[in-house]
């Protein structure tokens, strides 16, 4: 059995000198039948650790109701590691970040307006321990204690950022241990006496989390680690895409210099992200800035050294050079990449509009006022929200409190505007109603909950008023969409009636596949909306950009017929999509 220890200097592994060279991967991020070739990729570039968060909203997706199976199987991934030469670092949280749907908090805790998130609140307390007694008999045996590979477990995650609630972090840490977590704990937070003050904890190791600048870095950690080791927990190398920005990229040779900086001060280094993967479905964070919120996009590649798809970069190759300096390198990768299929153009069959499915889709929940997402026991998705306006009636603004995040406005199911939290697409609504009155429909859109920030308990759907002018609108009917599976859909016998522009449709393409192989899905002149390939739902495209591509791993094709799958909320644009063999990331659409 072993044990990772450390001085002012460094760690030990069973007391043999281990300089940690960590590489963040999520194995939530990536199908399963690819977690060894994506792994062997990391220990080629001459990493010997991976470091992968541990997603609480996935595993416990209802109170009391775990999944740790195929692409959630932790023990699996850490096998999986272990077998490609791999120690393996664990963060279970609860919170993660990870520009991730909240954080990686469940979105059933914003159920109870009275919860508080992320400190000694005894409510919280209780779902973090239910969470905690679910993970650890799995993580316990995996430890190098027990002669695992994991080598320490983080505690909460960049807590200084957020909160000053020692206790909270205390009980955290005591449960680990009262759990039978005997390996090392840590934390990481960003390198400002602030974070730290608010994130370190008695007993548990520091580490800093940061882009550049190394030596200053590591100096304000040795201010509140003077016994450990120089290590920088998050090397971010690259960075994430939000919707509606430009796309971000990182100098190989930059980032190849800010690594070999941290190493020849002595540092352990994690890069994140080594590779970053996939939002699949519809599990994206956002950011809120200026009142404004900034949801990010589908895919996780994050300028990383492996791409989304598991091509090896030039950043890899500079990487790869830097560790070669520091630790004896295994044998270099050949091109390792996967099967692409062939390019194609899959036609788009007839639309078929949501709006008239909603009934057989999903019962309505009736009330007074409107309910939020959340108090509809639903976490990710879309809900309709139907109620009837009395006429005639003058033009008015129609103002929805609470909004969460983008609404499409209906009138009598004719679209009539956009009201949209972001500010990318839409504006004021306004509204007059004929002296026959009129049906008031609003389908509102979850973009991916707020990951970092004060602002963590962002209820969606919406989780205020609806006013016409300065009247509250009353008697409600609501209809819960999550859409992470839509089941059959009457596509046979054409179009149902009323598939104007501008309503949201549904439409298919069949295709035949010999030998399925990765391909992307360009999604261009799609305007915004869903897409599934056989019933898996790949996750959001946006055409403003700068993704313009899905990407569609081999392993979810089928040899024979496959059926894909697309939800155009803005209404048909194209009568076709193509299957392209590369990855359109930087594309921004006015």
């Amino acid at each position: 059995m072993s044990s990772l220890t450390h001085d002012r200097d460094g760690f030990a592994l069973d007391g043999r000198p281990l300089r940690i060279l960590s590489g963040a991967l999520h194995y939530f991020r990536v199908v399963p039948e690819y977690w060894e070739h994506r792994l062997g990729l990391l220990r080629a570039m001459g990493l010997n650790t991976v470091e992968t968060y541990l997603p609480w909203n996935l595993h416990e997706p209802s109170p009391g109701e775990f999944d740790f199976t195929g692409r959630l199987d932790l023990v699996a991934f850490v096998r999986a590691a272990e077998r490609a030469g791999l120690q393996v670092l664990l963060r279970p949280g609860p919170y993660i970040c990870a520009e991730w749907e909240f954080g990686g908090l469940p979105a059933w805790l914003l159920k109870d307006r009275n919860l508080r998130l992320r400190c000694a609140d005894p409510a919280y307390l209780a779902a973090v321990d239910r969470w905690l007694d679910a993970v650890l008999p799995l993580v316990v045996p995996l430890l190098a204690e027990q002669g695992g590979p994991v080598l320490a477990l983080q505690v909460e995650n960049e807590y200084g950022s957020y909160g000053t609630d020692t206790a909270y972090l205390r009980h955290l840490a005591q449960g680990l241990r009262r759990r039978g977590a005997d390996c090392l704990l840590f934390t990481s937070d960003g390198p400002t006496d602030a974070m730290m003050q608010g994130g370190t904890l008695a007993g548990v190791l520091p580490t800093a989390n940061f882009g550049d600048r190394a030596g200053e870095a590591f100096e304000v950690l040795r201010g509140y680690s003077p016994d450990g080791p120089p290590v920088c927990m998050e090397y971010w190398n690259g960075w994430f895409d939000r919707w509606g920005a430009p796309h971000h990229t990182r100098d190989a040779a930059d980032a190849a210099r800010a690594l070999e900086e941290m190493l020849a001060a002595g540092g352990s280094v994690n890069l994140y992200m080594a590779h970053g993967g996939t939002n699949f479905g519809l599990l994206n964070g956002a950011n809120l800035v200026d009142g404004l919120l900034q949801p990010t996009v589908t895919s996780y590649d994050y300028d990383a050294a492996i791409s989304e798809d598991g091509q090896l970069t030039e950043k890899y190759w500079a990487f790869r050079e830097i560790l070669g300096k520091y630790t004896e390198l295994p044998p270099a990768p050949a091109d390792l990449r996967l099967p692409v299929l062939a390019p194609r153009r899959l036609e788009l069959g007839q639309p078929v509009p949501l709006l008239d499915l909603v009934d057989d889709l999903a019962e309505p929940v009736c009330a007074p006022a409107p309910l939020s997402m959340e108090e509809l026991d639903q976490s990710y998705g879309f809900v309709l929200y139907r109620t009837w306006l009395t006429g005639p009636r003058e033009s008015a603004e129609l103002v929805v409190e609470g909004l969460g995040d983008r609404a499409q406005v209906f009138l009598d199911g004719q679209p009539v505007g956009i009201l949209d939290r972001t500010g990318l697409s839409g504006g004021p609504v306004e509204l007059a109603v004929p002296a026959g009155g009129a049906r008031l429909e609003l389908l509102v859109e979850n973009l991916g909950r707020i990951n970092y920030g004060p602002q963590l308990a962002d209820r969606k759907g919406i989780a205020g008023g609806v006013r016409l002018g300065d009247q509250l609108l009353h008697g409600w009917q609501m209809h819960s969409l999550p859409l992470d599976e839509v089941g059959e859909l009457p596509f046979v016998g054409g179009a149902l009636p009323g598939a104007a522009a501008g309503r949201p449709v549904f439409r298919r393409a069949e295709f035949e596949v010999e030998e399925p192989a990765d391909t992307f899905v360009l999604t261009e002149g799609l305007g915004k909306g869903l897409c599934w390939i056989n019933g898996f739902l790949l996750g959001r495209f946006w055409e403003i950009g700068p993704q313009q591509t899905l990407y569609l791993p081999g392993p979810l094709l089928r040899s024979g017929g496959n059926e894909l799958l697309v939800l155009q909320l803005d209404g048909p644009r194209r009568e076709s999509v193509e299957l392209v063999g590369e990855a359109v990331l930087d594309r921004i659409r006015d």
